[in-house]
């Protein structure tokens, strides 16, 4: 039966919680599922990711048929990763993992960075052994150096990417050519033009350069924005909101020659020109300060293979072969980082994002992982 479980946060909520009902309780309410009613095992995986509502996460119970307890993490900012600040997720992790450890009386956690979690989770645990980070990139982060980050003991990456900067670069649509107005295309860098398939590998390396300079164009924007308050507004007026058109608009959306797997084409929204416009995907709405937290390459912490080069317990890498969202060389890059010699790798053969199809697809995988633990 799944059950909620209130964790107290080692700091305040901020000016960056939309509620205040969230702010006053300076709670983070979790999800978890035992394995025996009314008894708690000794290992616990603890699924996490910077914005998703994890209380409903589809592993829980899974998991928990299996003989582990599981719990659905959920950050400060669950529901809204319009002002994610990771280096808040990593603060409200740390006050999970100790809440699991000192009063519920886990022995050993695993973290599982599922999806956006996949790099939270890297990051977490690089703070945790070695804390460095003071603040966030635009300020409004958590001293992690004083944070109290009790470490894992091993971390698994389940359909994971490398970060969400990472990921956003790779989605962004360079033929917007004016921020404010998406219709104004460039129909070179156009992916949605009509193109022959598969696509011309080398329009492919100009496209790449164009996302990557568009990235950096929206970053300095904003580092100017955030310049601009301070000198005007001090820290009365600390953070701003901005809209970022097309974000759904990665070449391997439509070639499925690009990052080969046994996915179909298309996007976890469905249409790729639909989804590129609409404001479901990552990344449509952000803030100043967010934006150099969580999207933007140049400046977030949250990278996840630069974090699991500073990680020294053991990590484990499941991906769906069909996943439409994070594609193998993602999984094989987080592998690749991991430095302990006990890492490990499963591809789910036929599995999407969320473990779409039959359904023994995710109870092969969770026994997969239980079976590593072991």
């Amino acid at each position: 039966m799944r059950e909620l479980l209130p964790v107290p946060m080692q700091d305040q909520m901020g000016g960056d919680v939309y509620s205040g009902i969230a702010r006053a309780a300076g709670l983070l309410w979790c999800g978890r599922e035992r394995a025996v009613p009314g008894e708690t095992t000794e290992t616990v995986l603890l699924f996490c990711h910077p914005s998703s509502n994890f209380v409903g996460h589809y592993a829980l119970s899974p998991t928990a048929a299996l003989g582990f307890d599981a719990v659905g993490a959920v950050t400060r900012y669950a529901g809204n990763d319009t002002q994610v600040i990771l280096e808040n997720c990593v603060a409200d992790l740390g006050s999970i993992i100790r809440h699991l450890r000192e009063h519920e009386g886990y022995r050993r956690v695993v973290l599982v960075g599922n999806s956006g979690g996949g790099g939270l989770a890297a990051f977490y645990q690089s703070q945790a052994e070695k804390p460095t980070v003071l603040d966030a990139p635009g300020g409004g982060g958590t001293d992690l150096t004083r944070a109290v980050l009790p470490p894992a003991d091993d971390l698994v990456m389940l359909n994971a990417h490398a970060g969400r900067a990472d990921l956003l670069r790779g989605w962004l649509d360079p033929a917007v050519v004016d921020e404010q107005d998406p219709f104004r295309r460039d129909p070179e860098l156009d992916l949605f033009a009509d193109r022959a398939l598969p696509l011309d590998r080398g329009w492919v390396r100009t496209y790449r350069q164009a996302q990557a300079d568009r990235m950096d164009r929206i970053t300095a924007w904003a580092r100017s924005q955030l310049r601009l308050l301070a000198e005007n507004y001090g820290d009365s007026v600390p953070d701003l909101p901005f809209h970022i058109h097309g974000t759904c608009a990665d070449p391997r959306f439509l070639d499925t020659t690009l990052d080969p797997s046994d996915r179909e084409p298309g996007t976890l929204w469905g249409d790729p020109q639909s989804a590129n416009l609409r404001p479901v995907t990552l990344g449509s709405v952000s803030t100043l300060r967010s934006w150099l937290s969580q999207w933007s390459v140049a400046d977030t912490n949250g990278h996840g293979p630069t974090c699991l080069e500073q990680v020294s317990v053991p990590v484990f890498v499941a991906y769906g072969t069909g996943d439409k969202g994070c594609f193998p060389s993602m999984a094989q890059a987080l592998y690749d980082a991991a430095l302990d010699p006990r890492k490990g790798i499963l591809a789910v053969r036929g599995s999407g994002h969320y473990f779409e199809g039959p359904k023994h697809l995710l109870t092969d995988a969770l026994q997969a992982i239980t079976a590593w633990l072991g």
